[in-house]
């Protein structure tokens, strides 16, 4: 059986459970994601290992800060010897291109496959009215395409969108770019 890398496995869960979730999955699914809460409560040692066991890690922790501290958490992250993570779009066009930049960067000097960067556009739990909450007068549609074009402009290598948004983004970033959609509006 070949494994499945179209599909990515995200997992919300311990790291015992994660585990356990990934031995099963072994030769079925490539990719698996490492989420915020699992990545915090475990560090980078749940990412080796995922990658001992054959994975591939698609590292979603939604970077947003200033572009030094992104520039340098990027480093840290493609030096774990992940293929994917995430920053916001919303944090701006250097910042993301301080997250590519420094990512390939780094994964060169230790000699590991230059990550993924996929930026995040808009939030798949944020409607047009969680936008209006934080300012944002436009639809979601409309935000996730003006950050889709920002975020094509920085160097980003995809980005993640609801399922609704898809078709709409790979027409503006074409067909090399990764559009990953973890969940739908």
């Amino acid at each position: 059986m070949v494994a499945d890398e179209r599909v990515i496995v995200a997992l919300d869960c311990s790291a015992d459970e994660a585990i356990d979730l990934a031995t099963t999955l072994r030769g079925k699914v490539q990719w698996l994601k490492i989420g915020m809460t699992l990545f915090y409560a475990n560090g980078p040692h749940i990412v080796g290992q995922l990658k001992e066991l054959g994975f591939d890690v698609f590292l979603d922790l939604k970077l947003n800060d200033i572009p030094h501290q992104v520039s340098g958490a990027a480093a840290e992250i493609a030096k774990l010897g992940v293929g994917m993570f995430t920053v916001h779009a919303s944090g701006g066009l250097a910042m993301m291109r301080a997250a590519v930049d420094s990512s390939r960067r780094a994964a060169e000097e230790v000699g590991v496959p230059v990550p993924a960067v996929l930026a995040v556009t808009v939030l798949t739990s944020t409607d047009d009215a969680g936008l209006s909450e934080v300012g944002v007068s436009s639809t979601s549609a409309e935000q996730v395409a003006l950050l889709a074009r920002l975020a094509g402009e920085a160097g980003v290598d995809g980005i993640v969108c609801s399922p609704h948004e898809a078709k709409m983004v790979r027409e503006l970033l074409g067909d090399d770019a990764l559009v990953v959609t973890p969940g739908v509006r």
